[in-house]
């Protein structure tokens, strides 16, 4: 069966091993662009956020090389993203195609439906559960690696000394670890990688800017949504970290993980339910991310996003009690690369003189 899946970050070249191994044709979609969104756009409700555009772009464009199934994630919570794949099947239905929108929910929330699922996906692949499970243990290494090398790439980008090196560099790491295939190649893969990312010239007397990265789960990790804010960040010499990668969300569909349990309960004095999405998160790592000494926080957020408009307004309190300078950034198919890049550095240039008056009160 001809199989695709959603591009979030760099975790195609793992998904497309898993479908491959499990006896399926990965059809790995596009990359997003200009194109992807155009149609995803077009076929999408006026007021749908930039994910779902940007999927139902996607999958259109996976549909045109001949996906015949459409693997993807649920939401929970009061957010939206719970219906994506009902009104993206709907969609593709209306428009002609027969191919079929497999949505996997957290085991936590339906176990029968997961169950039946991963049973459909490994009989029309012709595989067995014993081969999803060797299978699944290489997949997680090479998920696992894939974020390491791009948390990596992020440390050492404010101090390269030729500017797009890391950027060239990790590109070249992703084509290392897509053909790395068995748990001993993506471990070779990884150590080469980090070796690679290593030897870059680096200037270490530099003392970069530390921002926080939090927000909606899907505009923190895509880059061609978030107009690749992280690499833009390090170029302009600041350190950023965001508050979730795709291994980590992996972690918590099945139970809720160390750091997750930490930002909830940061949060809690501000916001103390779920309110769908990574909304609770973005309050609870802002409040952490001032505690490990960031110098600011950037909120990334698809426009119209509840969880993440009710995120913003408590942000605002959050700043004023932790002292730490929060900039929302809401996205949609009208935000430009130019424009943002200004409110960076206008941002960045606020948090210089913020880190300036630090050092002289502490001289005085």
């Amino acid at each position: 069966m001809k199989v695709t899946f959603p591009i979030m970050g760099n975790s195609y070249i793992a998904f497309k091993q898993m479908l491959e191994d499990l006896g399926h044709e990965a059809i790995v979609p596009p990359m997003p662009s200009a194109r992807t969104m155009t149609l995803g756009t077009a076929h999408s409700p006026e007021f749908a956020c930039i994910p779902f555009k940007i999927l139902m772009g996607t999958y259109l464009e996976a549909i045109e090389k001949g996906a015949e199934l459409i693997i993807t994630s649920g939401g929970h919570g009061p957010c939206r993203a719970g219906y994506y794949g009902v009104l993206h099947q709907k969609i593709i239905e209306e428009l002609g195609y027969n191919t079929k929108v497999m949505v996997f929910d957290s085991i936590n929330m339906g176990f029968k439906e997961f169950i039946s699922n991963l049973n459909y996906l490994l009989n029309s692949g012709k595989s067995s559960w014993w081969r999803l499970i060797k299978v699944y243990k290489a997949i997680w290494d090479k998920l696992m690696a894939l974020d390491e090398i791009e948390i990596l790439s992020h440390q050492i980008r404010p101090y390269e000394i030729e500017k797009g090196r890391t950027s060239k560099t990790y590109d070249s790491c992703l084509e290392v670890m897509d053909q790395a295939k068995t748990k001993s190649q993506i471990a070779e893969a990884k150590e080469a990688c980090f070796g690679l990312l290593n030897e870059i010239s680096q200037d270490v007397s530099r003392k970069p800017l530390k921002i926080g990265i939090v927000g909606e789960i899907y505009v923190q990790i895509e880059p061609y949504a978030n107009l690749d804010i992280q690499a833009t960040l390090g170029e302009m010499g600041v350190y950023s970290k965001r508050g979730i990668h795709l291994s980590e969300w992996w972690k918590e569909t099945t139970h809720q993980t160390n750091n997750e349990e930490e930002a909830i309960k940061a949060a809690k004095p501000y916001l103390d339910q779920m309110i769908g999405g990574h909304g609770i998160l973005s309050v609870g790592e802002t409040i952490l991310h001032s505690s490990h000494g960031y110098d600011g926080v950037i909120q990334l957020a698809p426009f119209s996003c509840i969880p993440e408009i009710v995120a913003k307004g408590i942000l605002t309190q959050v700043s004023r009690d932790y002292g730490i300078p929060v900039l929302t950034i809401f996205l949609d198919e009208q935000t430009g690369k130019a424009g943002m890049e200004t409110r960076l550095e206008a941002f960045i240039d606020l948090l210089y003189q913020r880190r300036q008056k630090r050092l002289e009160g502490a001289v005085s």
